[in-house]
């Protein structure tokens, strides 16, 4: 509480806080980019095999004498005869009776030809990611995934060490060199190899800009600016469907957004390290800067020189004294404390990220070009964290997360009992139930933040990023399971957010409530100790805490 009653009396939300908290949320705008960047920069557009380098087409009868057609008609994709066939390319009929072709055909062995009229160039039609080498294309997918995992993991554990504002500079720089090389790479594997990296640096902005912006915000405040993000990151979808539009080439358009980190790269040496971080790791001295220099901006220089260091020791007491503990991943699962919040807030990123992937494959049945099902993803989070905003500030955290995991999965499930030809009912389901899961994301970083202590407050979201990227990884394989029975993925992609909101009710409420610094803050809220007894029993533990600071020289 002390923390929150500084940044009231030093401006509230001043100059300061608006000018860094627009300048942190501003990159997001092309997060979403590079999330589903490979929708258009991997795009696979129609192509056929090439034929023979020693054929002649005018004598051949032109290019279907060499393509067998499949059974709707078209060119197969992946074969071709083995010799031209003149006249009908199905002998007997067997084109209209839905037979394969009598004569023989060989995987295609010059190449391919595209249609280039949509997508003049792709990672596809580049190195050929086709027919045989078709699984190439998700594995580049794939290891940008498991880089956003890694970074997850290295980045949230870095920031508790190192301070968010280094390892937010260090993620500007890597997503803007690693985007920019992999529009340059010259072979797959080295394009896999930087997409790598930029996954890894996407958790390292994401989780950072969150922490930052959120640690120096009064209590009030922190519901508009997580929402904030939350819009901010949908816009960007739009940026997407509107960039890959104008260019189409995927080297362009894979520098067109990774580029722009350049520039934050640069203006973000200007941020100011978080102060609650500062008090959390025992530098005092380093506390009193920022807050001076907050003050500063805020033109609340008087009561930026009413600070001393007296003062901040008498203040953030709790936090000089028992935030010195080590903020290894360990500790979530070594204190009792601790280890409540994380099993319960995997399961939540978990469920989360696994049904949101789910639904995403499943809905790319709209029949309507790939930019416009891009412009309706980003349009139905709109009104879908507006929504949810609204139900964060006025019920609370818990309420809000229950009731959009839990409609969710009603969605979900009920997409899989709607008969296959009522399109509309279940296209309108799917878009529903992705809207209350993008409110389940926006709600999920905010309370994650305010459930986890400040010593280790990084390290919880990195590891709560890291449970939604092994949702997203798990989920492709659920839908094989559609060979044994069509709706089994549905029931599954369903069942485990309905289960996922019940978990959500053994979470404690923290609308309203200060920033937990200490594992004592979190067993003080479990045990539903009075904010007026905890303030006596920290003044009882003055005495005791002041020893403590001389031995330790403070």
């Amino acid at each position: 509480m002390a923390f929150n009653d500084l940044l009231r009396q030093l401006g509230g939300i001043g100059r300061f806080q608006k000018a860094q908290v627009s300048l942190v949320i501003l990159p997001m705008l092309l997060m979403a980019s590079h999330n589903t960047l490979q929708n258009f920069t991997a795009a696979i557009p129609t192509h056929h095999c090439r034929p023979p380098a020693g054929a002649n087409l005018s004598r051949d009868g032109e290019l279907e004498a060499w393509l067998p057609q499949d059974r709707q008609g078209r060119p197969e994709s992946c074969l071709h005869f083995t010799s031209p066939q003149r006249g009908l390319p199905f002998p007997n009929g067997t084109e209209a009776n839905g037979t394969e072709p009598t004569e023989p055909t060989e995987p295609c062995t010059n190449g391919w030809i595209y249609d280039n009229s949509t997508f003049p160039s792709t990672i596809v039609t580049e190195w050929d990611l086709v027919c045989s080498h078709r699984a190439l294309r998700q594995l580049a997918q794939s290891l940008y995934m498991v880089g956003v995992l890694l970074g997850a993991i290295v980045f949230g554990h870095l920031a508790d060490r190192l301070g968010r504002r280094k390892v937010l500079i260090l993620s500007h720089l890597q997503m803007a060199a690693s985007g920019t090389c992999a529009a340059f790479a010259p072979s797959f594997p080295v394009y896999c190899a930087f997409r790598l990296l930029s996954g890894m640096s996407t958790s390292g902005i994401i989780l950072n800009s969150m922490t930052l912006n959120m640690e120096w915000m009064p209590i009030h405040t922190r519901a508009y600016v997580s929402t904030l993000a939350g819009y901010v990151f949908s816009l960007g979808q739009f940026i997407l469907a509107g960039a890959a539009y104008a260019v189409p080439h995927w080297r362009y358009l894979q520098l067109l957004v990774s580029a722009p980190f350049f520039v934050s790269f640069v203006y973000s040496w200007f941020f100011i390290e978080s102060a609650r971080w500062y008090a959390s790791s025992g530098r005092l001295d380093l506390t009193l800067k920022a807050l001076q220099r907050v003050a500063q901006i805020n033109r609340k220089r008087d009561e930026g020189a009413k600070l001393n260091m007296e003062g901040l020791r008498s203040s953030l007491q709790k936090e000089l004294t028992m935030g010195q503990g080590s903020t290894s991943a360990l500790e979530l699962l070594r204190r009792p404390a601790l280890r409540r919040l994380f099993l319960c807030l995997s399961v939540l990123w978990f469920a989360t990220s696994f049904a949101y992937y789910g639904l995403v494959m499943d809905l790319q049945g709209f029949g309507v070009s790939i930019y416009l099902i891009q412009v309706i993803f980003g349009a139905v989070d709109l009104p879908a964290k507006f929504v949810g905003f609204v139900a964060i500030n006025h019920l609370g955290r818990r309420p809000a997360q229950i009731a959009a995991l839990l409609l969710a999965g009603i969605c979900v499930l009920a997409n899989g009992v709607i008969p296959q030809d009522q399109s509309t009912v279940r296209t309108s389901l799917a878009v529903l139930g992705k809207g209350c899961l993008a409110a389940s994301f926006n709600c999920i970083f905010l309370y994650t933040g305010e459930l986890y202590p400040t010593m280790i407050r990084q390290t919880g979201l990195g590891m709560g990023s890291t449970m939604a990227r092994v949702g997203s990884i798990a989920s492709p394989l659920v839908s094989m399971t559609s060979e044994l029975f069509p709706s089994m993925p549905l029931f599954i992609y369903g069942t485990v957010p309905v289960v996922a909101s019940a978990v959500a009710a053994l979470l404690p409420e923290t609308l309203g409530h200060p920033l937990p610094d200490t594992v004592q803050d979190l067993e003080n809220r479990r045990r539903g100790k009075p904010q007026r007894q905890q303030q006596e029993q920290q003044k009882q533990m003055v005495p005791l805490q002041a020893s403590a600071q001389e031995k330790n020289g403070i």
